[in-house]
């Protein structure tokens, strides 16, 4: 079948997600880095509110995505693309470098709430639509025992703030009030009212 849209994204369960809406896709990949460095800013500039960053790079990703179809004569079709920040003390946590900074992200996540905003943006011709899902997620008190144990698997070193929720992580996670699917990285209502305006058929 045709693709309806592409996605300007390389998270898997981005794509797992996309497909339970039953949405037909084709991934579109950007340049994370190389000679020419990567396609777009996503390192958070001085004194940007975590709302705008992720609000500006899931619009810039959209954008620029829709921008490669023409550069490599592909087929127009809208451009969904999304990002995911956690936030703790008012500081963003980013994908950890490495078992040391998994292990710090999670060790601040421990016993305490903290916020998670992803933002999905749909270019096509005309408006960038975009809108954001905002979530408050409470940890248990996580022992150091098994935050080691944790960040010896694979699970930490691509997601935002250390953790999979939809992972073994899930024993850590309390509470969760707003958008379970926003805490993976596409929060589905939102996206669907997003592609329903578009005039992409759902149900």
């Amino acid at each position: 079948m045709t693709a309806s849209i592409y996605l300007a994204s390389r998270s898997p369960r981005r794509r797992e997600l996309l497909k339970q809406l039953g949405v037909r896709f084709e991934p579109l990949l950007l340049r994370l880095s190389g000679p020419r460095g990567s396609d777009v800013d996503e390192v958070q500039h001085e004194g940007e509110p975590a709302a705008e960053y992720v609000e500006r790079t899931a619009r810039e990703k959209a954008a620029f995505g829709l921008r490669v179809l023409g550069m490599r004569s592909m087929l127009h079709r809208p451009v969904l693309a999304a990002d995911t920040v956690v936030i703790v003390d008012g500081e963003v946590l980013g994908k950890p470098a490495d078992r040391d900074e998994a292990a710090g992200f999670l060790r601040r996540l421990s016993g305490r709430t903290h916020e998670v905003r992803t933002c999905v943006a749909l270019a096509m011709e005309g408006p960038l639509m975009h809108e954001t899902s905002v979530s408050q997620v409470a940890f248990r008190e996580v022992s150091d025992d098994e935050i080691k144990r944790y960040c010896a698997t694979q699970e930490p070193y691509d997601k935002a703030g250390g953790y999979g929720i939809q992972g073994l992580a899930a024993l850590f996670v309390e509470r969760v009030e707003g958008s379970y699917t926003g805490v993976m990285g596409l929060p589905l209502f939102e996206t669907g009212r997003l592609l329903t305006q578009a005039g992409i058929k759902l149900l």
